[in-house]
């Protein structure tokens, strides 16, 4: 059987192929249901064209007149399809040029009938069938040309919203009209039809029908071609090769024109380098290694899905509730879940330096001694935070890694994890399943997951230390009222000590002093009592009290210390804390008293408005500046007086507030100040706490 035979049989079954799937393919077009689009009638007359026009050619040959007519009608109606892809975005009527191109081109096939018929009349010449065929050839070519300029018009024209529907019937008609231009072009140049090209005819017929089912497909947008890594790089190598040897062939058909021996010489020439390449490049793993990942960093796709995997990641770093594992037990698995990793491990600092064993996933017979790193590996992963994989450690940096760590052949990659140019912590990944080497891409994913598991855990660290840092504080916060009140005491001691060397023998005096050493008493032991309850809200225990008797107990109190008047005594009852309360206005009067010189009295003051109660403290002391009071006056240990705690009206305030009330102030420098405690009657707290309820819950 002879070539041309061969090729002749090749043909026969791809054309019937090819009409068998355009059959199919029309058929699964014409039962679709949903909106049609507006090329849907053109695209199914057209494949069904072309069913018939693989079925002529299967049957009578390509060269048939049944054959050359049908071609003719294809592609008139392959034109129609073209002008209706126009008609998606209304691009047929806004760009006039179309319809004109679109119609001469349809012209210009309309004379391949006429040209079939003449050849026909007058084909027993040779010369006239030479011709008639030139012309016909060179006509289909011109058309296929515009018919690409006009679909390079259509898909760059295009929105991006339109190339998602135009992908892929552009696809088709592009591949189907470039492969009809290289036809008739090396028909024209060698006056006859490449065999090896007509019997593909059927196949293309087949690829352009099914690339429009993939087309007319309502989740067409979504497809994408994507190769594995494997065959890319394969089509790649062969690509590059292919391209070897078209330069050698080009170059050695060049210097073939200076004369044998030059052509010899470039043989050799060639051969030598060839040897020499791949002596060199084939045995290199780094060679290869390093070709490899710039062919997939720069030219494919990548294999991870980022958006996927950094979903995963914070569903597991974020999970919570009662039975979610420990943060280290977390993270370890984020990791070993963007690897597909079998298990994964995780070392954090331990109290006495050094990194311990904090989380294990999936690794429970994992064994970390005391001492797993030096200390200069450890600084060496915190200066770089390169990701190391323990199978190049164990090829030949055998001394990098640990050796309890390289002898664990499941041991795969140790990552560090720095957060802010220190190292948190070091995560070691378990081999996958599936053995593999790390390629740029895991490195780069690694060291980018393992920054922000630093983050996360430093985040943790640093909340912890708040934690405890805030029960120290507390602690000290209590301590810092215990004293507080103590030093009142002692102030108030210290003033009975004084005025006992000049009176003590005056009876009343006496007396007096007994009674403020009882009461003192009385206060010691409630400040033990209440010792417990330091830093409390002071609304506990809230129910009605007279402001009035409030401040007369307060003035009685520091009798025979300092002068202490009521000078306005409304009776009114407040819905408070009594005890809370009366610790408050301690703190005030006695702020008072430190401020006013030793004769002038501290006035207290009760008044009522119908719904609010209040008590103002007032003294002629040295008074405080707009700025102090308020960006100083009521943080805690910050204080106007030398060696005061800077407590007292902090914890007035949050006293009173905490029984929902609240505390005013006004000062002057050199003129006194003036304190308002201002609290809600009992009698009208119901209809406050109602409104404010009412106004947050339409807020």
């Amino acid at each position: 059987m002879g070539h041309a035979s061969i090729w002749q049989l090749v043909g026969f079954f791809l054309n019937l192929g090819g009409a068998v799937a355009c059959a199919v393919v029309v058929l699964v077009l014409a039962k679709r249901s949903g909106q049609p689009r507006r090329e849907r009638s053109a695209v199914i007359a057209a494949i069904a064209l072309s069913a018939a026009w693989c079925v002529t050619n299967a049957a009578w040959g390509p060269g048939t007149s049944w054959a050359g007519l049908i071609d003719s009608a294809r592609n008139l109606a392959w034109l129609l399809v073209l002008y209706r892809l126009f008609g998606n975005d209304g691009r047929d009527h806004s760009l006039a040029p179309i319809r004109p191109l679109v119609f001469v081109l349809a012209l210009v096939e309309c004379l391949q009938p006429a040209i079939l018929v003449l050849d026909l009349r007058f084909g027993h010449s040779a010369p006239v069938h030479a011709v008639a065929l030139s012309i016909s050839v060179l006509l289909r070519a011109l058309v296929a040309v515009g018919a690409l300029v006009l679909l390079h018009n259509l898909y760059a024209g295009a929105s991006s919203v339109s190339r998602q529907v135009l992908r892929w019937p552009a696809a088709a008609l592009a591949g189907m009209w470039a492969w009809q231009l290289n036809l008739y072009a090396l028909t024209w140049i060698g006056d006859n039809f490449p065999p090896e090209l007509v019997a593909l005819r059927g196949l293309v017929a087949g690829m352009v029908a099914v690339l429009f089912a993939i087309g007319a497909n309502a989740r067409a947008a979504e497809l994408r071609i994507l190769p594995s890594r494997t065959v890319a790089f394969q089509s790649l190598s062969l690509l590059v090769i292919g391209g070897y040897l078209v330069a050698i062939t080009l170059i050695a058909q060049s210097l073939s024109l200076l004369g044998d021996g030059v052509t010899r010489l470039a043989q050799v020439g060639f051969l030598f380098a060839a040897a020499t390449f791949a002596i060199l490049w084939l045995p290199s793993k780094r060679v290869r290694g390093w070709l490899r990942v710039k062919a997939f960093k720069h030219l494919f796709q990548h294999r991870y899905d980022y958006r996927a995997e950094w979903l995963r990641f914070t569903g597991t770093i974020g999970r919570a509730g009662p039975d979610a594992p420990a943060l280290p037990i977390r993270a370890a698995q984020a990791l070993a879940d963007i690897t597909d990793s079998r298990g994964a491990v995780l070392l954090l600092p331990a109290d006495e330096g050094g990194l311990a064993l904090a989380g294990c996933w999936q690794w429970s017979d994992f064994r970390v001694p005391a001492v797993p790193f030096e200390t200069g590996l450890l600084a060496w992963l915190e200066r770089t935070g390169t990701v190391v994989e323990l199978d190049e450690a164990r090829d030949g940096q055998e001394g990098l890694m640990p050796d309890w760590l390289v002898r664990d052949a499941l041991a795969w990659a140790v990552v560090p994890l720095v957060h802010f140019g220190r190292l948190v912590g070091v995560a070691i990944l378990a081999r996958p399943p599936i053995a593999r080497r790390l390629d740029w891409e895991d490195f780069d994913l690694l060291k980018v997951v393992g920054r922000q598991l630093a983050s996360y855990i430093a985040e943790q660290a640093g909340h912890e230390a708040l934690i405890e840092a805030s029960r120290f504080d507390e602690f000290n916060r209590r301590m810092a009222f215990v004293m507080h009140d103590i030093k009142n005491l002692a102030s108030q001691l210290s003033l009975l000590a004084r005025n006992a060397e000049r009176h003590a023998d005056n009876p009343e005096f006496r007396a007096d002093m007994l009674v403020t050493l009882t009461k003192s008493v009385g206060k010691l032991n409630a400040l033990i009592a209440r010792l417990g309850r330091y830093g409390a809200t002071g609304g506990a225990a809230r129910a009605p009290v007279d402001l009035a008797l409030v401040a007369e107990r307060i003035a009685e109190r520091y009798a025979g210390t300092h002068p202490v008047e009521v000078t306005r005594a409304d009776r009114c009852l407040v819905l408070a804390d009594s005890e809370a309360l009366e610790q408050a206005l301690v703190h005030l009067v006695q702020n008072g008293i430190d401020a006013s010189p030793p004769d002038m009295p501290v006035y207290l003051e009760v008044s009522c408005d119908g719904l609010q109660g209040r008590l103002e403290v007032v003294d002629s002391g040295t008074g405080m500046s707009p700025q102090f009071v308020r960006e100083k006056l009521f943080r805690p240990f910050v204080s106007s007086k030398d060696g005061g705690f800077g407590i007292g009206a902090f914890e007035a305030r949050e006293l009173i507030r905490a029984m929902g009330g609240r505390l005013d102030v006004e000062s002057r420098e050199g003129l006194g100040t003036r304190f308002a405690a201002v609290l809600p009657l009992s009698a009208a707290a119901g209809f406050i706490g109602g409104r404010q309820t009412a106004q947050e819950e339409a807020a």
